[in-house]
């Protein structure tokens, strides 16, 4: 529960140009302050932009949306999270690694291989889904009504194995592997299944961890790769196995969304289904000259083969039992992702079958 939080103080100063809609003339009747702890190159700045240009312009200047990029706002979840409860921002973008310690159930997100393509995962986190409905209700309940969760987008594609040392086809090659994860004990669990040695290490320091070996893998989307250049630092072999869809959650104050008459609510959850498509775009374009980069310079890219996959996903199913035991509100969410997806899968290889025939 947030209650017991200790507020954070927010003293920032208004980007340049920024305060004011273009479509308002700056007299905009209502301000949404979005923030996302990214940069200029990231899906999450490619998502807000689309964000604010439909809201703005679909409002008449009625809404005016002020991007606050970085960490002027808020420095990591925790601080996040409670400025939008608090009010001192009104939209965030958060993963479930960063979100975790408030929500735990939203680490269903993480969980290995349980969706297997694009198509499945952007059907399952369609707004209106059996699975999505499920969160946002979570979400309320856990926050007391002062967080809404407005969408699931992607941040990255898909999370693979990448390290320094050699080629992982199947389980067995992650045995002994000093895997980087973040804090949160999912990822920890799930590297522990195969084998590997779970090494939290903060994001910043990773660079230097691959260099002096404390370190020897990650679990990382091909984007964040090459953007951090860790190829320079060793990190040579990537094996698509694709274990989990790096889902970006989306979170608004609620009484400020609450606040605007009901046709600008309105504006504002279609801007949250134009911001959602576009971060599911946005890595599918920027991961081809990525893969690229990365055979080119020296690189080894392996596609796992079906019964390889497999190999994978049998050796993490202890992951799910621990997960439904262990995280609050677990089996619950973990019952809605497995239905949504059965559900999506059968639908989808009816259309596919329709399609080919």
């Amino acid at each position: 529960m947030l209650k017991g939080f200790t507020k954070v103080a927010l003293a920032a100063t208004l980007l340049a140009g920024s305060a004011f809609s273009a479509y308002a003339g700056g007299h905009a009747e209502y301000t949404i302050r979005a923030t996302a702890n990214s940069n200029e190159n990231d899906e999450d700045y490619d998502g807000l932009i689309v964000f604010k240009n439909y809201v703005e312009a679909a409002s008449n200047g009625k809404i005016g949306v002020e991007l606050f990029i970085g960490t002027q706002l808020c420095s990591n979840g925790t601080e996040c999270l409670q400025g939008i409860a608090d009010g001192t921002i009104d939209v965030v973008i958060q993963t479930s690694g960063g979100t975790a310690g408030i929500f735990p159930f939203v680490q269903v997100l993480d969980l290995p291989y349980l969706m297997a393509d694009d198509r499945v995962a952007e059907s399952v986190l369609a707004n209106g889904s059996p699975f999505v409905s499920t969160m946002k209700s979570m979400v309320d309940e856990y926050s007391d009504g002062a967080i809404r969760l407005m969408t699931v987008g992607n941040t990255g594609g898909w999370r693979n194995f990448a390290n320094t040392k050699r080629r992982v086809q199947n389980p067995g090659d992650m045995e002994g592997l000093k895997i980087r994860t973040v804090v949160a004990d999912l990822p920890q669990e799930l590297v522990r299944a195969l084998g590997a040695s779970p090494t939290p290490i903060p994001w910043p320091e990773l660079f230097t961890s691959f260099q002096t070996g404390v370190v020897e893998g990650s679990k990382n989307g091909i984007t964040d790769i090459m953007g951090m250049k860790f190829p320079d630092a060793g990190l040579q072999y990537v094996t698509l196995d694709g274990h989990a869809y790096m889902g970006a959650l989306w979170f608004m104050n609620n009484e400020k969304f609450m606040s605007m008459p009901e046709e600008l609510r309105t504006v504002v959850v279609d801007g949250f289904y134009q911001l959602q498509q576009a971060t599911f775009a946005s890595p599918k374009r920027k991961s081809i000259q990525a893969y690229a980069d990365f055979v080119a310079g020296g690189g080894d890219l392996y596609v796992p083969t079906p019964g390889e996959k497999a190999a994978f996903k049998e050796a993490a199913a202890p992951v799910y039992d621990w997960f439904k035991a262990n995280v609050d509100g677990g089996e619950q969410i973990f019952d809605a992702l497995v239905g949504a997806v059965a559900e999506v899968e059968g639908d989808l290889n009816a259309v596919r079958a329709a399609d080919i025939n």
